[in-house]
């Protein structure tokens, strides 16, 4: 996989790029990551990237060209571009499955007051993150980042994705490792069993006990 991203500040990439399982999924080839400046894209003498909003307004907003002209010259025929916005469809564990199944993505991080509104004829899909405001779409694009590599085949253990939290509409189960005993707080005996049938059914009852209670609305789907 290959994962452009558009940002008037990469080095806010510096530290994610170079820690952890994106690291190594970098280093073991499986995906390519380039961040790119679409400041490097303007025609301006100033290498302006933004203007102020017809009607008035407060703040920048985001010029097409720049980011238009970056989105042309890195995006092939199987390129997925998407934009960073709070207007855009929730992010959901099921967008990151079907992301990981595209061979180039290109992530578009806004900043300042908003994008001119005609850059959304050259994306294929708007994402948010959450009902909020961020400075930027750079943490944004972290997340659909982290949440798709960590999917790819050889960048963590074998099955271990597979009982993820929201895997079947279902928050994960309960964990515990050593001590036994904490502060008086003691694992399920059930999980030193080793009986891996009761095993499993455990886990499934805390897992649907654990929705119901936390997040309801998924037993719904």
């Amino acid at each position: 996989m290959k994962i452009d991203i558009l940002t008037l500040f990469p080095n806010m990439f510096d530290g994610f790029l170079n820690e952890s399982i994106i690291k190594r999924a970098i280093e073991k080839e499986v995906v390519q990551i380039n961040v790119v400046n679409f400041r490097n894209y303007s025609k301006l003498n100033n290498s302006q990237v933004d203007d102020t909003p017809y009607g008035g307004g407060a703040g920048m907003v985001l010029m097409c060209d720049p980011i238009v002209s970056a989105i042309e010259d890195l995006k092939d025929d199987d390129t997925t571009v998407i934009l960073m916005t709070p207007q855009g469809t929730q992010y959901k564990q099921e967008i990151a499955r079907n992301l990981k199944l595209k061979k180039h993505i290109i992530l578009v991080c806004g900043h300042y007051e908003g994008f001119d509104e005609r850059i959304r004829n050259f994306v294929d899909m708007e994402i948010s993150i959450g009902d909020y405001v961020l400075t930027g779409g750079e943490l944004p694009a972290m997340v659909i980042c982290d949440s798709v590599i960590r999917l790819l085949d050889g960048v963590i253990r074998e099955g271990s994705h597979i009982e993820d939290s929201f895997t079947d509409n279902l928050l994960d189960y309960p964990t515990y490792t050593k001590p036994y005993d904490f502060r008086g707080m003691k694992v399920p005996d059930v999980l030193l069993s080793g009986n891996h049938k009761k095993i499993e059914e455990y886990r499934k009852e805390e897992s649907l006990k654990r929705t119901a209670e936390r997040r309801p609305d998924l037993l719904d789907k």
